[in-house]
């Protein structure tokens, strides 16, 4: 059986181009999820909530697999890093990192379900020393209407694409409708930052 690649099947969503701001509708899905704040550069929160989520991520889809009972069942490999971030009280600033709040979430399949997820994350807490698996939640969420485009380089250097996203809204009659969300397609530790890959997005609404 082909393992299913939502960064190739869900290409308008995971794999936008970055010469162009796309206007997307995104659906409604599923998510593992740990709300935090702090800088994630020295938060020790922050990089135990990635490594609680991606631990969390493989023990569901290992599960799954080796149950095979579930309705919808298919093989895939699981889906990237993404976050959500503001500033309390504040507009969205990337020069503000220690102000920052943060939901750093990974999708899952449709036939996961909110028992599933339990199931993995009691069963990872046994195994991983880490107090992080106790904040995750299963949540779903749909962002719908959202604008979107790829960043590549490094985390510090979004402000210019950020603000190709802005004129984006301003001048087609949308405004602001969510948080400022990342996907992260590269992971930091293979490549330098010039080649990282990073899905900007932001949820908008017509005026």
């Amino acid at each position: 059986m082909e393992k299913i690649d939502f960064k190739k099947t869900m290409k308008n969503l995971y794999n936008p181009s970055s010469k162009e701001i796309a206007l997307v509708d995104i659906p409604r899905m599923n998510f593992l999820t740990i709300q935090g704040k702090g800088n994630p550069n020295t938060s020790k929160d922050f990089q135990g909530a990635v490594e609680a989520l991606y631990a969390v991520s493989y023990s569901i889809k290992m599960s799954s697999k080796k149950a095979n009972t579930s309705n919808g069942y298919f093989e895939y490999v699981v889906p990237p890093l993404e976050g959500l971030w503001w500033i309390s009280g504040e507009e969205f600033n990337l020069n503000e990192k220690d102000k920052f709040e943060w939901k750093i979430m990974i999708m899952q399949p449709e036939f996961i379900n909110k028992e599933m997820a339990k199931s993995a994350i009691e069963s990872t807490k046994k195994k991983k020393d880490n107090e992080m698996i106790e904040k995750i939640k299963f949540e779903q969420f749909k962002e719908g209407l959202s604008v979107q485009t790829m960043h590549v380089g490094s985390y510090d250097q979004e402000k210019e694409t950020i603000e190709r996203l802005k004129k984006y809204i301003k001048e087609n009659g949308l405004i602001k409708n969510g948080l400022h969300h990342e996907i992260y397609l590269s992971d930091p530790r293979k490549k330098p930052p010039e080649a990282l890959k990073t899905v900007l997005r932001q949820p908008v609404k017509k005026i």
